[in-house]
């Protein structure tokens, strides 16, 4: 029996943030067209990059695909699913995989149709190393050391802000402190992608954070470029997509100056309109002069609109719908538009309009996570709907994709940092957002309408925040930026940069490119016109709508009150076999929940029921005084009196004299065993007896 020899292998380290980078090479999975391990601190990823060898037939597009692969035993973890095995993504991978996705994506062949399919797997998690990380720098050499066609490679890095001080790739204790958390890959040149979480941060002390991760991510790129030079293959050819010049310049030359009029509006139906049928129009001029590929008119269309749309920004600075490159669409906000839910709100930019609903629960309706992360609960989440009807089109809805779910959570990070804390305001918070309609930008319009939701529901909010995006057109060393894209702006331009925050400060980045990268120039005119336009759409519209949270929560909605007792006393609270809540829950009409640190949360409509049984709770979890009121079980009768539990295990009589203001026969006539009453505590003896009278207690004490 021979020894496996693995004749490849290569192993290539450097220190990344302080802590040992590792990449291995030529041993496992030799079957990709590329492969590597990255092992970063104790995170470990095994990445794959793996093409199709002929191309995919009948697309207009590169056929890429990028998935992050949780394994539950890298953090020690049985999954809780009844299969006991990793089912489908959850959010966190996806918007792992999107993370991924965004920078590598634009470096690819605008003209391959060969299926590239990209698997971060994830073997092992070492907190303080995160694991998209990993697997972006892992992803960025397994490209590059494969015979794949790309234009990287890059680098990929966190920043944060702990102490007012920037840190590259915060530990896990770091990222707690942190008021920022800014994901930034770039090539050695350029910035590529950036997705960030501030606490109000201001945008030049985030502008100095994304460029100081560059160039802790330009290290990286010269690593990964050795790498390949040592053990990388040659790319392969590739059948570009069927073109065809002559056609192209021939519809340019005959139907320019129509595409010109067609997309002059404002409208997006009927912009649509008009191209349909100059698609119509062209495909009949020249079926007999190119009867062979006249079935590119499409493409050929598409080429003509695009051009048109970026010669009239970048030659006139000219929008299709006549604005300013500084303009916003006409905006409107509008709150308490259902009357049954617990807040809503409906923000409308133009053709974009997003209903955004919220609702409040307790502490029970936290989500539970089953990652590979630390966080286990989610108290407060964001869900966003994008259905057909929005864009005009007649689908059947197939829930929630990966785009709906990245545009969901970028929306909830932006409402995050002004989300009350669980002191402050003890529910659980959902917010969902329904697009209604769509011409661009339906993430920003997601977070102004959950502001204006929260805020009609009472939420407490630190501040409100408001978004807005920038886009981009270039042409070699020219550029140009401009505020609220729409949707033909968004299809045709270079970038997709969207800033949320409120008046202090940026709350949530993300920049969507389909070129390489950009520069600091760029980045600082985006934050700037971002900036002064979502204070003006708070000052001018927003706060209009509504200025500050209500001051009281729907009748609709749980009442919420909350206290804290003495972990010990949780035992009596809940009672054996959960007797003692079950019954103070039935007899007020109130859910109660109590976690493992004493904290107690009691919810219902009625907040008179919150006070009776916060009073009862309160009641048991402390000890007897006298005067104290108690809400008690009869255990035993007696023919002196009868004795009550004032707490699970714990008794205090009440004499027959004490139980009404007259004469008692029987102790049976007043009360039997099983029964609730009211007694107060009127004696404690030498020897902590307790002595209590049922006929002493005054109706305001039964609160």
């Amino acid at each position: 029996m021979k020894h496996m020899q693995f004749p490849d292998e290569r192993i290539f380290e450097t220190i990344f943030a302080d802590r040992p980078l590792k990449i291995e090479t030529g041993k496992k999975a030799q079957l990709a067209n590329g492969s590597c391990m990255v092992h970063y601190g104790d995170t470990v990823v095994l990445v794959t990059a793996t093409a199709s060898q002929k191309p995919r037939e009948g697309i207009d597009f590169f056929p890429l695909s990028v998935d992050f692969e949780e394994r539950l035993y890298s953090v020690g973890r049985i999954p809780g699913s009844w299969g006991r095995r990793e089912g489908r993504p959850s959010e966190k991978a996806i918007l792992a995989s999107r993370l991924i996705d965004r920078p590598i994506r634009p470096l690819f062949p605008n003209d391959m149709r060969n299926d590239v399919a990209i698997a971060c797997t994830v073997l092992s998690v070492d907190n303080d190393c995160l694991p998209e990380i990993a697997a972006m720098i892992g992803t960025s050499v397994a490209i590059s050391i494969s015979d794949i066609p790309w234009n990287g490679p890059i680098g990929g890095s966190v920043v944060g802000l702990v102490d007012g001080k920037y840190v590259i790739n915060p530990t896990s204790a770091q990222r707690e402190l942190s008021r920022m958390h800014i994901t930034v890959a770039s090539t050695d040149s350029k910035i590529a992608m950036i997705e960030a979480g501030a606490d109000q941060i201001p945008d030049d002390v985030v502008l100095e954070g994304i460029m100081l991760a560059h160039e802790e991510n330009r290290k990286l790129v010269a690593f990964i470029k050795y790498i390949a030079s040592e053990v990388g293959k040659d790319k392969f050819e590739y059948a570009a997509v069927e073109s065809d010049d002559e056609l192209y310049e021939a519809i340019k030359d005959y139907a320019l100056e129509k595409m010109r009029e067609a997309v002059d509006t404002d409208d997006k139906t009927v912009r649509d309109d008009r191209i349909n049928a100059l698609t119509d129009e062209v495909t009949e001029r020249f079926s007999e002069e190119f009867p062979e590929t006249i079935g590119l008119v499409g493409d050929c269309i598409y080429k003509l609109e695009k051009y048109v749309v970026r010669r009239l920004l970048l030659d006139e600075q000219k929008r299709v719908d006549g604005r300013g490159m500084d303009e916003i669409r006409p905006l409107a906000a509008e709150v308490g538009l259902l009357p049954r839910t617990h807040g809503s709100g409906m923000f409308t930019r133009g053709q974009t309009q997003v209903l955004t609903v919220a609702t409040l629960g307790t502490s029970r309706d936290e989500q539970l996570l089953d990652t590979i992360y630390e966080e286990e609960t989610k108290r407060y989440m964001h869900h966003y709907n994008f259905p057909s009807y929005s864009v005009g089109e007649a689908k059947p809805s197939r829930g929630p994709g990966r785009r709906e779910i990245g545009h969901g959570a970028l929306a909830e990070r932006a409402l995050e940092p002004v989300i009350p804390p669980v002191e402050d305001f003890p529910y659980s918070i959902r917010l969902v957002s329904e697009v209604l309609s769509s011409n661009g930008s339906t993430s920003q319009g997601a977070i102004c309408g959950s502001t204006l939701a929260l805020m009609d529901a009472g939420v407490p909010i630190k501040a409100p925040v408001a978004g807005i995006s920038c886009g981009l057109i270039t042409e070699g060393n020219r550029w140009l930026t401009f505020i609220d894209i729409q949707g033909i702006e968004d299809f045709f331009g270079d970038m997709d940069f969207k800033v949320a925050g409120t008046k202090n400060g940026i709350t949530a980045i993300q920049m969507d490119l389909k070129i390489d990268g950009l520069t600091r120039e760029i980045i600082a005119s985006a934050f700037e016109k971002t900036r002064i336009a979502r204070l003006a759409i708070l000052d001018e519209i927003m706060l209009k709508a509504i200025a500050e949270p209500r001051s009281e929560l729907s009748a609709y909605a749980p009442k919420m009150l909350r206290t804290t007792i003495d972990p010990d006393k949780i035992r009596e609270v809940i009672g054996k076999g959960g007797s003692v809540i079950q019954k103070i829950t039935a007899d007020t009409g109130t859910k109660i929940d109590i976690e493992d640190d004493g904290s107690v949360f009691i919810a219902s409509t009625d907040i008179e029921a919150c006070r009776k049984a916060l009073k009862i709770i309160e009641s048991i979890a402390r000890d007897p005084q006298v005067g104290d009121v108690f809400y008690c079980k009869c255990t035993r009768i007696m023919t002196f009196g009868a004795f009550v539990e004032y707490a699970p295990g714990k008794e205090g009589m009440i004499h027959i004299s004490k139980l009404e203001n007259r004469r008692v026969g029987k102790v049976e006539d007043v009360i039997n065993v099983g029964d609730m009453t009211w007694a107060k505590v009127i004696e404690i003896d030498d020897k902590g007896r307790i002595n209590m009278s049922r006929k002493d207690v005054k109706d305001e004490e039964k609160v």
